[in-house]
């Protein structure tokens, strides 16, 4: 782990890099462990549940469920901030977009997409169409 402050090594900017470089050309990807078969977010160099270096980048199905909301109040429009646990299993945290921030939810059905900021790409989720 980084201490704030301390430049982050090599080869986690390459993994950062990966990361953003795939969602800049459209491509929303996560490492898999070739070892224990796991996917986990944030991008590391080796897996965090059984310490092998063998990862593999993947596209996982984009579906996932929100676990956690917070909604972000700002003069110049409201916003949410979500933990979303992915189908795959890791946990990562984004936004709910396309909806009232009110109507979103702990448990809510929804899917990653990529939208283009002047920051650059952001991946974010919005409700999946087939709700129960």
């Amino acid at each position: 782990m980084t201490d704030i402050g301390t430049p982050q090594s090599a080869a986690a900017q390459a993994c950062d890099q990966r990361y953003f470089g795939a969602l800049a050309e459209g491509r929303f990807e996560i490492p898999r462990c070739n070892s224990c078969g796991k996917h986990h977010f944030y991008p590391r160099l080796c897996c965090p549940y059984c310490g092998s270096q063998d990862l593999q980048w993947v596209a996982p199905s984009g579906l996932g469920q929100v676990y956690s909301v917070t909604i972000v109040r700002r003069a110049d429009g409201d916003y949410t901030v979500v933990l979303i646990d992915l189908e795959e299993g890791p946990r990562l945290m984004s936004r709910v977009v396309g909806m009232p921030v009110e109507q979103v939810r702990i448990g809510l059905a929804v899917r990653a997409r990529i939208d283009a900021t002047e920051d650059g790409p952001l991946l974010v989720f919005t409700a999946n169409e087939v709700q129960a």
